[in-house]
């Protein structure tokens, strides 16, 4: 993991984690997938995390899949192994991640931590490196970002969730001439579509300003608030209805509900108990 990704630590439960292939714009080649699946699965399972920045280091947030990836593809006659051994090589049918194969977790991972989840991209975000970012829960990115549905480049499909992801941030017909062109827009074009959240000369700065602000909440709310968001992209209005009176139920009176309380009606930065 740490050969491709960063961790920084912050002590209000903040963590950084930078694609760090500098060299290659950060491209997603076996070992960067196998390393943003364990990252993202460590998290999910971590009850000390408040929110979590993702950025990558040098001129790029993540160009997508690297070249050597691609040219494997032309000597192959499957998905299977195109991507080399690991999380990554897995069969594209086979389902290893619940309801995704491995290169689906790279993005779908972050809908699973339970903490929210924020990109910040810069310089490119082509193709799968564009899943990855729409995989967080808030993207902040530099308006003169280039990004790219790219994979029809290259004979393709977006396969990395960007079906499911994009359909929930932009219209459909832009998700369909996005796919079918390749074409590549600014980050001014995704803040206008729907798959930037902001713009910000300094995405990474105003990512961890964010998830630092995130990070003084309530984590057991914040926590249910993910759980609702991620419920009503697919639930039935009866079970959304439902699961928000199930989520208050048991907020209510819980001790860093009551923490919540305390510390607006004094003044005060709360002093939550971690998320268990």
């Amino acid at each position: 993991m740490s050969e491709r990704i960063e961790w920084t630590r912050h002590p209000d439960g903040v963590v950084q984690l930078t694609l760090a292939r500098a060299d290659k714009m950060n491209a997603l080649d076996p070992a960067m997938f196998d390393a943003l699946i364990a990252a993202g699965e460590s998290l999910r399972d971590d009850t000390g995390v408040r929110a979590v920045v993702i950025s990558g280091r040098g001129k790029a947030f993540c160009a997508g899949l690297d070249m050597q990836s691609f040219e494997r593809m032309t000597q192959k006659s499957s998905g299977a192994d195109v991507l080399g051994e690991g999380a990554a090589g897995a069969d594209l049918v086979k389902r290893t991640h619940g309801l995704s194969n491995a290169a689906q977790q790279v993005a779908m991972v972050w809908r699973e931590v339970p903490a929210p989840v924020i990109a910040a991209v810069h310089g490119v975000a082509f193709g799968g490196g564009l899943q990855v970012a729409l995989g967080a829960d808030i993207r902040i990115v530099a308006p003169d970002t280039k990004m790219s549905v790219m994979e029809i480049k290259w004979g393709l499909v977006p396969d990395m969730a960007g079906m499911v992801l994009m359909r929930e941030l932009a219209r459909t017909d832009v998700v369909r001439e996005l796919t079918y062109t390749g074409r590549i827009f600014s980050g001014e074009e995704a803040l206008r579509i729907g798959f930037a959240t902001k713009l910000s000369a300094e995405p990474l700065a105003d990512a961890l300003q964010m998830a630092h602000e995130i990070a003084g909440k309530s984590p057991h709310a914040i926590r249910a608030g993910k759980r609702l968001l991620n419920g009503s992209l697919s639930d039935s209005a009866a079970d959304v209805l439902m699961a928000e009176s199930v989520e208050q139920k048991a907020l209510i009176g819980s001790a860093n509900q009551a923490e919540a309380v305390r510390a607006n009606m004094e003044k005060r930065p709360a002093k939550f108990e971690p998320a268990g």
